[in-house]
């Protein structure tokens, strides 16, 4: 099982503290994480950190963690995905998805509709150009070129790269099974191993409708990992990060986050949680967050709890960790990253 990290989302830029972060990066490439991924959501943009830190680190991965393909037209995703290839020698992995209408219709003032017909059209433009071919397309939401315009159809200048992967974040049923049709890799949330078929199985029926199988996924999941024998020292962030998750990260109509725990098992508290958060009932909302929900979603206890945690995460199907290492501070963070490399290292 590999393991990734991740930097950025919706809180980066505040301080301007991308120093720490790319210090952060630097030493987990040392300890022999797999790769990075950048969040986005409203904060920084995904891209241009990893540019920087492409020029700042030789082995580990770049992933964009997402890329909102609301905010960029299929063809311009290409064109940085080719050219982030071509910067870090090929260590560029490209992460899309769809955000949803808090971010789509409020912040890039883009309409909500139809949101996989218009990933699965992105996703065939990308491809075009990756296989270096002229964008000719015809689609409901894309056309290339324009009908009735005076451009004509365009080979990008860049060679193209057929080897860059496509991860797809994604949590609806339809939409998982679209990204066992399309994609080479699943950035997973609202994961718990003991209810990993509610994602999988989806999934799973979209690869094999395609002449595939799950293990032609890379499976990413993961959550926060901190090495406390006391799991009452970290509840209370984790249970407000949980809160935020299933009440602010959507509209209280829709919530994808949200539906993904109902579906998977925690239907009456998920709904709670989201009534009391979109009430304005924040601190309640934060109390009715089930102790047991954060515990199945983190990996926090022990050193032999986290080794349990870490089987059940491999047994369950993942393929790649994706971790928030806990700490005061970087050095505490890089101690907690260490751990779990070393546990992982055991389990393999």
């Amino acid at each position: 099982m590999k393991v990734s990290i991740g930097v950025g989302g919706a809180a980066s830029g505040q301080e301007r503290d991308f120093d720490r972060q790319v210090d952060y990066v630097v030493e987990a490439e040392k300890l022999g994480v797999d790769a990075v991924w950048t969040a986005e959501a409203w904060g920084q943009d995904a891209v241009a950190p990893l540019a920087y830190l492409a020029a700042r680190t030789d082995r580990i991965k770049l992933g964009t963690g997402i890329m909102q393909i609301s905010a960029r037209t299929p063809s311009m995703t290409a064109m940085t995905a080719l050219t982030m290839a071509a910067l870090s020698n090929d260590r560029f992995l490209l992460g899309l998805g769809v955000s949803g209408p808090q971010v789509v219709e409020g912040l890039q003032g883009r309409p909500f509709e139809a949101p996989l017909t218009r990933l699965r059209e992105t996703i065939d433009i990308i491809r075009l150009a990756f296989e270096g071919e002229k964008l000719a397309y015809q689609g409901k939401y894309h056309t290339l070129p324009l009908p009735g315009g005076e451009g004509k159809a365009l080979r990008l200048s860049q060679p193209g790269n057929q080897a860059i992967p496509i991860y797809l974040a994604t949590l609806g049923p339809r939409a998982l099974e679209l990204t066992g049709e399309l994609a080479d890799g699943w950035l997973g949330t609202s994961f718990t191993p003991t209810n990993a078929d509610a994602h999988l199985d989806f999934i799973r029926r979209g690869a094999e409708s395609h002449g595939r199988v799950l293990g032609d996924i890379d499976i990413q999941v993961g959550g926060t990992v901190a090495f406390e024998p006391d799991v009452d020292d970290v509840m209370g962030p984790l249970k407000a990060g949980m809160a935020f998750t299933l009440g602010a990260m959507g509209s209280a109509k829709t919530n994808f986050y949200n539906d993904a725990y109902k579906r998977g098992g925690w239907e009456a508290s998920a709904k709670e949680v989201q009534r009391l958060w979109v009430a304005g009932r924040r601190d309640e909302a934060i109390a009715k967050v089930p102790e047991e929900m954060v515990l199945q979603s983190n990996l926090v206890g022990d050193k032999e709890a986290i080794r349990e945690r870490l089987s059940a995460y491999k047994t369950a199907g993942v393929s790649t960790l994706r971790v928030q290492p806990a700490g005061k501070d970087l050095s505490a963070r890089l101690e907690t990253l260490g751990g779990t490399l070393d546990l992982i290292r055991d389990l393999d």
